[in-house]
């Protein structure tokens, strides 16, 4: 089921998520909810805050190639155990801030543990746009946007820009 994206400004998208204490068929349905969601915005990657379920899940899927299979990857309880020094910067954008991008410098590679859908603990490295988007998506557990690693001023004016998208979105 495709599930509504919050859009910033929302309280919900600067909360902390709780950690899952174990996986139920709800969670896996959630889990499957986003792949969906996050395939039909369409989007790279989704938290499970950005559709107001204050819960340490996200998915992703970094394939951009035409005709190259999809690799959905679905995280509960993601945490990143180990980062480079070397860095790299990215145009990151998000689902919950439409239309609006800032460069964000992280590290380049990331080495990230996690329980993967059938309750089995998972680790792996990501470089390029993979550690990028994991590092992401886990800032979004943690209450934190893209927008939060820019300028005080530009962080003002994409907040004002959504304020005044969703106030055009309430009167449709």
């Amino acid at each position: 089921m495709i599930r509504p994206i919050i859009i910033h400004p929302d309280p919900r998208l600067k909360k902390v998520c709780a950690p899952v204490p174990d996986l139920s068929d709800a969670l896996r349905s959630l889990a499957d909810d986003m792949l969906q969601t996050m395939y039909d915005a369409p989007g790279i990657g989704l938290a499970a805050p950005q559709i107001g379920v204050l819960s340490r899940v996200i998915v992703m899927d970094c394939v951009k190639e035409e005709g190259e299979a999809p690799k959905p990857l679905v995280m509960f309880n993601p945490e990143i155990i180990a980062a480079s020094d070397e860095q790299n910067t990215y145009d990151e954008g998000c689902l919950s801030i439409p239309d609006q991008y800032g460069e964000v410098t992280r590290p380049k590679v990331v080495d990230v543990r996690w329980i993967d859908r059938d309750g089995h603990e998972q680790s792996d490295t990501f470089d390029g746009l993979w550690a990028t988007c994991v590092q992401h998506e886990i800032d979004h557990l943690n209450g934190k946007l893209f927008i939060d690693h820019l300028g005080a001023m530009r962080r003002q004016m994409i907040t004002r820009k959504m304020q005044k998208l969703k106030r055009e979105m309430a009167r449709t």
